[in-house]
């Protein structure tokens, strides 16, 4: 079984087609006008664990991998967290030719730049990611972050210096902005997606939910967020394959919310 519904219950799309799924996840007009979205894709069990054996790949299917690769070709950059980068043998983004054409009439690069978000700058600079990337790759930092290391990264990567101690996330979204990148996509981990929801920056969550009990103590997708208050969502999508539901929420701005995905 498989479906894609409203939160009506009113079938609208085949979610194994790549072009209405596209429809579906299509980033609201605001880009076109320069404006900014954050979405995060994250995956979890029914439990809320964010990882299987230490890694999110396990908690994954297919309909999740197509997913994922759809919310990538819509972005512009994906932003995620040096130790996902590490744990999870990050890769550059490829370019796929069913979004080619797209890409190119909304003047996208042919596949997104990989943002990664590092306060140490502990990184393999001879990985794939800074070696092979179609687009080359930003590493996002701090301004006391060792020199040596700057040095070193800026060789290979764009450096961007935001915030001194901590990474100062919206200073970091906003040279990313500045870029033209106004569709900004991030894989977390969960401790970079707390920060973002904590910051204010969080505009959309897809969350896949995947039929496993996983039990252990793998965190949840959101992790030591020091929440000034609860962010509200709204359900605006919903598919189910296979037992997984992949979920889409949009930040509740109030009942007068003018913000709507764009299908």
């Amino acid at each position: 079984m498989q479906q894609l519904i409203s939160p009506l219950g009113a079938p609208v799309a085949d979610p194994s087609d790549l072009e209405s799924l596209a429809a579906v996840y299509a980033y609201p007009d605001q880009v076109n006008r320069g404006r900014p979205w954050l979405r995060a894709n994250m995956v979890a069990g029914l439990d809320g664990g964010a990882r299987l054996d230490g890694l999110s790949e396990g908690l994954s299917g297919d309909a999740d991998k197509r997913i994922f690769g759809v919310l990538r070709a819509l972005s512009d950059v994906v932003l995620v967290g040096a130790e996902t980068v590490r744990a999870e043998g990050y890769r550059p983004a490829r370019a796929r030719a069913d979004f080619a054409a797209a890409r190119a009439a909304a003047g996208q690069s042919p596949a997104p730049a990989i943002a990664i978000v590092s306060r140490s700058l502990d990184l393999d600079l001879t990985a794939p990611l800074f070696t092979e990337p179609l687009v080359r790759t930003v590493v996002i930092t701090v301004e006391d972050a060792p020199q040596e290391r700057r040095r070193a990264v800026a060789g290979v990567a764009d450096l961007v210096l935001a915030g001194h101690g901590s990474v100062d996330l919206r200073a970091g979204v906003a040279a990313l902005v500045e870029r033209g990148w106004t569709r900004l996509l991030t894989e977390g981990g969960p401790r970079l997606l707390g920060q973002l929801a904590a910051a204010g920056l969080l505009d959309e969550l897809c969350l896949s939910l995947a039929p496993l009990v996983t039990g252990g103590d793998a965190p949840r997708i959101v992790r030591d967020a020091e929440m000034p208050d609860v962010q509200r969502m709204r359900l605006v999508s919903l598919i189910e394959q296979k037992g997984f539901l992949f979920t889409r929420y949009l930040r509740h701005l109030g009942s007068d919310d003018p913000v709507t995905p764009r299908s």
